[in-house]
């Protein structure tokens, strides 16, 4: 509204057009747009940084999905930070986050953005549930965008609101898991009550040939633990592959399990009492 009446626009001229029918349409206080069709999301955000002044930026579910990921749960609004001593409130679709610690942003496409580790974590921290937040923080990790001690970094730095479900979630993710159905593993993994093996750790031969990457490693007897999906085998390439693997695995006297993932949470018992069983007969075989 402040520009408009800069641009010599009356106050009651604006208001006039933004009432329901008119040409124009006010999305936030103070913010006027100048069409009467639905604001496209880019709008929305430019609108949500208008609304937040110099030094705003966009962090959350929005941010995480313009630094490019994708496991993140359905989501309109727009969070943003803006510095602590501004005296703005949330409104309609805008979260408000006043912060005395506003990182330097990242642009994107004319955006600016949380860095993704801060955007990640001021996610995780308004989700209830474990399960997305285990798919945004693994994405994250696995895809390499991300390390898992940045993130520990933030969530010790940040706010404590909100950070029991993210710091429980980090705690699988410090300790190797790549991916939610890792971190199913693990849970199963303390049902069998076995040692503690080695996750995702790289796997070669006497003459430095890579093996395998197992999920998990029982390096004392010989296990490779593999959670192998049905999607993962769709691709005629992908289950190639995964034969390839278990060949290596077997000229290098290997015992191999592999798990659906789906099992790990409808049946952990039973996966628990075969992957003990599996242990048992890897043992026997390196005695």
């Amino acid at each position: 509204m402040a520009t408009l009446a800069e641009l010599g626009v009356p106050p009651r001229t604006a208001y006039r057009r933004c009432v329901v029918g008119g040409p124009w349409q006010r999305p936030l206080p103070g913010i006027v747009l100048l069409t009467n069709t639905s604001p496209t999301r880019r709008q929305l955000v430019e609108a949500a940084l208008l609304y937040g002044g110099q030094g705003a930026q966009v962090t959350g579910i929005e941010a995480c999905r313009r630094h490019g990921l994708t496991n993140l749960p359905d989501h309109d609004g727009v969070h943003l930070l803006v510095p602590a001593d501004r005296r703005l409130h949330s409104t309609d679709y805008v979260t408000v986050e006043r912060t005395t610690r506003l990182p330097k942003p990242v642009i994107r496409d004319e955006v600016p953005l949380a860095p993704l580790a801060r955007s990640v974590l001021d996610a995780a921290r308004r989700i209830k549930d474990h399960d997305p937040v285990r798919a945004l923080l693994t994405e994250a990790v696995q895809r390499g965008r991300v390390q898992p001690r940045w993130l520990l970094h933030e969530l010790e730095n940040g706010s404590s609101r909100g950070s029991a479900v993210p710091r429980e979630v980090l705690k699988d993710v410090m300790a190797g898991a790549r991916s939610v159905a890792e971190i199913d593993a693990m849970r199963v993994w303390e049902r069998s009550g076995l040692p503690q093996p080695v996750w995702n750790v790289p796997l070669t031969d006497a003459n430095g040939h890579f093996i395998g990457m197992p999920d998990a490693w029982f390096a004392e007897v010989g296990l490779a633990w593999e959670i192998d999906s049905y999607e993962f085998h769709f691709q005629r390439a992908d289950y190639a592959r995964t034969i390839n693997r278990n060949a290596r695995y077997a000229a290098a006297g290997i015992v191999v399990l592999q798990t659906l993932p789906t099992r790990l949470r409808t049946e952990p018992e039973t996966v628990a009492s075969e992957l003990a069983a599996a242990y048992k007969a890897a043992q026997a075989r390196a005695a």
